[in-house]
This record gives structure tokens, sequence and C-alpha cells, in this order.
């Protein structure tokens, strides 16, 4: 299994913000991670990749458990956060191989050449990351979440602010790399989801409240008004 959660539990003092969370993500799938504001998606996020170290239960990232043998799981994660960490002051080319140094990537120069041939963006390798649109700098972030040719990617709203032509361009690079690594991705965006995946799992105030393939959850409705029923 890629991705497994087992009982998951989360508290920021007092307040429970994951209770018991249990799914499974399996090879090769492109999975969303649906719910609203503060539902605990990025929380939950945030532990698979080790980010997170002080909660209950347990997380394996390819057989790798996040507590255990953190080292081991995170050599299999790509993790692109909601809030892109990016270091405006550097060149594109100049963070990618930053990037690839922490990771001891072999053959560095060239594999930064090949990730900015993949994702596109040979036009601004020279520029600086704060000179850049939203777009490309989505485009970075997802080049350092794949510069050391991570078995999973973690991406938490990979989509937002982005326009209708980088959207399309955004969503065509996801199809590619859903064929070769598991993918769990978080949206706000329901025709996005219908388009790009073929799982979703939707939390709610902490709680799993649907985990299925989407053509099953559809059968009988909208994917839109199942959301809206079971996160009222």
């Amino acid at each position: 299994m890629s991705i497994r959660l087992s009982n998951v539990s989360k508290f920021y003092g007092n307040q429970e913000v994951l209770h018991n969370v249990s799914f499974e993500v399996h090879p090769g799938e492109i999975a969303a991670f649906l719910g609203p504001n503060g539902a605990g998606k990025s929380t939950c996020m945030r532990i698979i990749t080790g980010w997170l170290t002080d909660f209950k239960g347990t997380v394996s990232v390819c057989g790798n458990d996040i507590t255990k043998d953190p080292i081991a799981a995170k050599r299999c994660i790509g993790y692109l956060p909601e809030n892109n960490p990016l270091y405006p002051e550097m060149y594109v080319r100049e963070y990618l191989e930053y990037v690839g140094q922490i990771y001891r990537v072999a053959n560095l120069h060239g594999l930064v050449d090949k990730m900015i041939e993949r994702v596109k963006l040979e036009e601004v390798c020279g520029k600086t990351i704060g000179t850049l649109s939203k777009g490309f700098c989505q485009r970075v972030g997802l080049a350092q979440a794949l510069i050391h040719n991570p078995e999973v990617l973690i991406l938490d709203e990979p989509s937002s602010g982005l326009d209708p032509n980088q959207l399309t361009e955004i969503h065509s690079l996801i199809r590619e790399l859903g064929k070769e690594k598991t993918i769990l991705f978080s949206s706000h965006s329901l025709q996005e989801v219908s388009e790009l995946c073929e799982h979703a799992i939707i939390i709610h105030k902490g709680n799993i409240v649907a985990d299925a393939p989407i053509s099953e959850l559809t059968k009988e409705e909208p994917l839109e008004d199942i959301f809206k029923r079971l996160t009222k």
C-alpha cells in the first residue's frame, strides 16, 4: 500500500481536529482528499509527510512507518503544501539544485535540466522565483516535489489561484504523473476531481465520511450533491 492511515487522531490543545482517521491509497492511484475548510485535510497531509509528529495512530508510506522510520518514509514522498514554500530571492535553477542537494540526488545538474523540461520551466529557469506568476510558482513547487523521483505525491490544492490556461497545463501534468506515481491531492473544485481522480476520500469535522471509487459514489447522485449532503 502506498499510503495507509490507521486510527489517526490529532489534538490542538483540547480540540480534536482528526478523529480515528483511517484510509488507504493504492499504488498508481490518483485520489482526491475533499472536505470543507477546517475539516482536517491539511493537518492530515502534514501528518502523512512527517511534518506533524504529535498524533495518535499509525501512518505508513510505501511500507515505512512515518514515526518509526521517518527518513525512509520521507524518501518516498514529494510534497507540495498549500502555501508553496519557495525562496523568492533564489533563481529557479538555483532553487531546484538546492532541493536536490538536500535529497542527495545523483547527477544533479542533468536531473535539474530534465525536471525543468518536464514541468515546462525553460522560459523562466534564469529568473528569480519572486518575479514569477502564480502558475509558474506552482510549477516550481511541483518540480521540487519531484526532484528526488518519489513514489508518492502529496499535493495540497496545487491548482489554487491558477487561471484557466494554467489549470489545463497543471491538470495535464498531474495526469501524466499519475501514470507512474501514487497521488493524493486536495481540491475545492469537484469538477477538477471528477476529471482527474478515480477515488475520493471526504473528511468532515475530522471524520472520514466517504471513501470509495468515484464511479461508485456517483452511481445515484452527482459528486457535488454527495459532498453537500455529507458535509452540512
